[in-house]
């Protein structure tokens, strides 16, 4: 490996590691505004988002051109996929972000709503998983990443329990349907975000060991690919 191509990888590497905490931070603050009916901290959120798709273009860019310059090979080959598929879950994750906080800023002006929604569960299991799999970048841990994988159910149960509580309140209360369809659109990018987590948890097993995990993340053991 030359040094040209060892600064080009450890750049790409900082780039993508500083929009994940951009990413996390968007994040934090859209469910922020859901839970302090805050509408001005939903703004800023809608406001930054220009900042993640600048970065998520400069990361597919660089993983571009290193691609056509030095053509690598094995795990510097498999880094450099990963990446740029990490970008593009990183990026939408932002995205939905933006969505929850668009959600989040129309909630903060309507009178509140008394049902058994459990946000602040759903949105932690949510926040966990994109840091831990972030983490799992940073490690190159795939013992993280696999339990990154391993709460996806969990999340999808969750959202199938708001759903079905939603579905009822609208026959019961018919006059507070928008609230109740903003609620699900949370529930329902909460649970997207988990899947975009998940991915991004896969990649990193890909980034490591090589081994394409997805559709089948129950039968990986980490132990078992252990360099």
């Amino acid at each position: 490996m030359t040094r040209h191509f060892q600064r080009e990888i450890e750049k790409l590497n900082k780039k993508i590691l500083t929009l994940s905490a951009m990413v996390e931070d968007q994040l934090h603050k859209a469910v922020r505004s859901i839970s302090e009916r805050n509408g001005k901290l939903a703004d800023e959120v809608v406001s930054a988002d220009w900042e993640i798709d600048q970065m998520e273009v400069e990361v597919e860019e660089d993983g571009l051109k290193i691609l056509a310059l030095h053509q690598p090979v094995a795990i510097d080959l498999r880094f450099i996929i990963a990446v740029l598929k990490i970008n593009n879950d990183l990026e939408r994750i932002g995205d939905l972000a933006v969505s929850i906080a668009r959600q989040g800023s129309f909630l903060a002006v309507r009178p509140s709503i008394n049902i058994p929604l459990d946000f602040p569960r759903m949105a932690q299991i949510a926040r966990e998983m994109v840091r831990i799999s972030i983490d799992a970048l940073i490690k190159m841990d795939t013992a993280m990443a696999s339990d990154v994988c391993a709460r996806d159910d969990e999340i999808d149960n969750l959202h199938r329990e708001m759903y079905e509580i939603v579905a009822d309140n609208i026959k019961t209360n018919p006059g507070n349907v928008q609230e109740m369809i903003s609620m699900l659109s949370i529930s329902r990018n909460l649970e997207r975000i988990a899947d975009h987590a998940t991915n991004i948890a896969e990649d990193v097993i890909y980034m490591v060991d090589g081994v394409i995990t997805r559709h089948r993340t129950e039968e990986y053991n980490p132990a078992s690919n252990q360099k």
